[in-house]
């Protein structure tokens, strides 16, 4: 694991949110008060001239309280190995208890935010958020978002600066 410029992270990023998904984790390691869900949709670019991550979240989700909370996030990716473990948190709830203890995975401090990440990730990337909005029915161009709601809990989208980046070489461009 080496730090990674965010101008030197490199991947195929659908592969990356569609096939091994993400963990978004926020709030406050030495407080032991954070949450994590597994996530598959969002992006990364630019925006205002900075790197960002793009993710959203349904007000309905526990995580929302923690994101809506705090000023950080962390974004983790796993081997394939690790994808039970990525299921049972996007299928379960921390409001029900510590579903990251029915896991094989530990939660350590990150290293420039306070929100939390993982010992077993091969990429972490912190991030502090920058804007949020909510996705708005009335804008949907495309009819089939709309189906992609039927209890219309409508997510809502931060824009998260990535200030660090911390992964697997493959991660990093030779550049």
């Amino acid at each position: 694991m080496q730090s990674i410029k965010p101008t030197q992270f490199l991947t195929q990023i659908n592969e990356l949110w569609l096939n091994k998904w993400f963990l978004l984790t926020s709030g406050d390691y030495d407080k032991y008060n954070y949450n994590t869900m597994t996530v598959a949709w969002g992006y990364f670019g630019i925006m205002w001239n900075k790197p960002m991550a793009v993710v959203v979240v349904r007000p309905t989700r526990f995580t929302f309280e923690f994101i809506e909370k705090y000023d950080t996030f962390t974004l983790t990716a796993f081997d394939k190995k690790f994808k039970k473990d990525l299921n049972l948190l996007g299928t379960k709830s921390g409001r029900d208890g510590d579903k990251i203890a029915k896991t094989g995975l530990t939660v350590i401090p990150s290293q420039v935010v306070t929100s939390p990440s993982f010992k077993e990730a091969e990429l972490v990337i912190e991030c502090k958020k920058s804007y949020w909005d909510d996705f708005k029915p009335e804008n949907f161009l495309d009819p089939d978002i709309e189906k992609k709601y039927p209890l219309k809990d409508y997510h809502r989208m931060y824009f998260g600066e990535i200030l660090h980046i911390f992964g697997d070489e493959k991660y990093a461009s030779a550049k």
